[in-house]
């Protein structure tokens, strides 16, 4: 176990940004993120909610991100089950550890109706263990749905992590 303190500058801009009105969180959260993780921002990835409990994406049908069928392109339902995955861990894990995607599994059910929202979530003990624990890993829920309601892709992201330096 770390002595190090448990900041998180990412927690904490969230929670500043998330004290101005409330018009302004999306825009400002999305911006936040994706100045950090640029492919997010070229396909217009947008957050609507960041909290150490659950965060929310969204990525709307538009030309910049569909494929040849008009659909939402298959690596940018990827990207967006990655970024809420790894923002929900960003979320959670101090500034003196690294995440790190281990796997990425993603299995395509059925043809998405517009856009795409992503939920993603962590259960009490790996926001323990990411706090906590120099090293480690975790099966990050976050689950995809469309416009209709339907979950046309489902998604495995594991992370792991370590401390900088290592």
């Amino acid at each position: 176990m770390s002595n190090k303190p448990k900041r998180n500058r990412l927690a904490l801009a969230a929670h500043l940004i998330q004290r101005l009105p409330s018009r302004l969180h999306e825009p400002l959260l999305s911006r936040l993120f994706c100045s950090q993780v640029r492919f997010a921002g070229t396909a217009g990835v947008r957050i609507q909610w960041l909290s150490n409990d659950e965060v929310r994406m969204s990525l709307a049908n538009h030309r910049r991100a569909r494929n040849h069928i008009g659909g939402l392109h298959a690596a940018a339902m990827a990207l967006l089950a990655e970024s809420a995955s790894g923002c929900m861990v960003g979320m959670n894990l101090p500034d003196h550890k690294l995440p790190l995607i281990k796997t990425l599994k993603v299995d395509y059910l059925l043809r998405a109706s517009g856009g795409l929202r992503a939920i993603a979530t962590l259960t009490p003990e790996q926001r323990r263990a990411m706090r906590d624990d120099d090293r480690g890993e975790a099966l990050v829920k976050v689950t995809l749905l469309d416009e209709s309601g339907a979950e046309p892709v489902r998604c495995e992201m594991r992370w792991a992590w370590i401390r900088k330096g290592n």
